[in-house]
Parts: C-alpha cells; sequence; structure tokens
C-alpha cells in the first residue's frame, strides 16, 4: 500500500515537471530582415506573427496540461511561458510595423 502510494506521488511529479506548455516562440527581427524584407514581405512577416499570437492564444486555452501545471507549481511556470511568447510576439509585431511605416510609406507618397 505505501509502495503504491509513493509510486503515484512519484508519477504526479514526472507528469508535472512535462506539464509546462510548449507556447509558440517569436523571433526577433533581424537587422538581414531589417534591409532584406520589402513591403509584401513584410505584409507575410506581419501575416505569420499574427498567427504565432492566435497560436498562443489557442495554447493557453484550458486542458489537461493547465490542470497538471497548476497542481505542480500552482500555474505558475505556464503563466510564465504564456507571458514570456506574448511579449515576444508583441515585439516582433511592433518591430515590422515599424519597419513597414519606414520602407512601405514612402510608396503612398
Amino acid at each position: 500500500m505505501c509502495k503504491q502510494k509513493v509510486l503515484m506521488g512519484l508519477l504526479v511529479l514526472v507528469l508535472t515537471g512535462c506539464a509546462t506548455k510548449h507556447y509558440p516562440q517569436a523571433a526577433a527581427v533581424t537587422p538581414q530582415e531589417t534591409a532584406m524584407l520589402n513591403c509584401n514581405a513584410l505584409d507575410q512577416a506581419l501575416i505569420k506573427a499574427h498567427g504565432v499570437q492566435s497560436d498562443i492564444e489557442q495554447t493557453g486555452q484550458f486542458n489537461a496540461l493547465t490542470v497538471l501545471g497548476f497542481v505542480g507549481d500552482f500555474g505558475l511556470g505556464n503563466g510564465i511561458a504564456k507571458y514570456n511568447a506574448t511579449r515576444k510576439a508583441e515585439k516582433r509585431v511592433t518591430a515590422l510595423q515599424s519597419l513597414k511605416a519606414a520602407k512601405c510609406s514612402q510608396r503612398l507618397s
């Protein structure tokens, strides 16, 4: 009986260790991208970046990993992972929008 409790405890620890959700990560805009992206490519990069934001929201929805993450660390690991992924995605979108404003506003004039 005691052995079963120990095994169950170990199983819970193993599962909670794997319970942090894996959020998509947006890369920072590199100097190479800044130099190479034209207006059409910037539009496509913005669409992809918004897609990453949507994927982050979908990953953050309540599921079994949410429960296991809460059991393991009161959900802090998942919360931090989502916050970091969201922040990176927002930075990429902002950088791409600024780059688009700088590069593509001349076409409208």
